[in-house]
């Protein structure tokens, strides 16, 4: 994994990384049963080169805490690595263009169970026109892994009508772990 992030460091294969203050790779156990992967870093992550650092960081964390884990027992990273100007959702290019990084850090983790943060990962991971208002806390089998989509935290910041459902969704996440997961629990 180390070798990967150093790889991508001198990535310029789009604009993002022409802006970006720190390449924000991922962060997290490399052998994790379960990686979660949100869409770009903001402008805290920016920052700090750590992925989800900022109020939607801790409230992920929270998230987390309530289903028995940790960011120790997990790995987190992005759709893009790089923060898109004013918090923008990355452009399809920028996506095409960073997907080859995440594709690498899934096969060298290989989780059994991905988590979408959100409808940029989601529409990046599971399918193209995922409806993460309608789809959520679904659950799909694609590549042989487990992989699910909830609100990202920072909606649930913004909308705090949402906790209810993603708290259904964080207890069905907590149920497939520990049915699949053996290392974790």
């Amino acid at each position: 994994m180390e070798e990967l992030n150093a790889n991508c460091l001198g990535c310029m294969r789009c604009e993002l990384g022409k802006t970006r203050t720190n390449l924000v790779f991922g962060v997290g156990n490399d052998r994790a049963e379960v990686m979660l992967i949100g869409e770009g870093p903001g402008e805290q992550e920016d920052l700090q080169g750590i992925p989800f650092v900022g109020p939607a960081g801790q409230l992920l964390d929270d998230m987390l805490r309530m289903i028995d884990l940790d960011r120790s027992k997990v790995y987190i990273a992005n759709i893009v690595k790089c923060r898109p100007p004013r918090n923008r959702d990355p452009r399809d290019e920028e996506q095409d263009a960073c997907y080859p990084w995440l594709a690498e850090q899934i096969e060298l983790i290989d989780p059994k169970i991905i988590i979408c943060l959100g409808r940029i990962s989601a529409t990046a991971l599971i399918r193209d026109d995922f409806r993460i208002t309608r789809e959520h806390g679904l659950w799909f089998d694609i590549n042989g892994r487990r992989m699910t989509a909830i609100y990202h935290p920072s909606a649930l910041l913004r909308d705090i009508s949402k906790r209810p459902e993603t708290f259904a969704d964080l207890r069905s996440i907590r149920s497939e772990i520990k049915r699949i997961c053996k290392e974790t629990y």
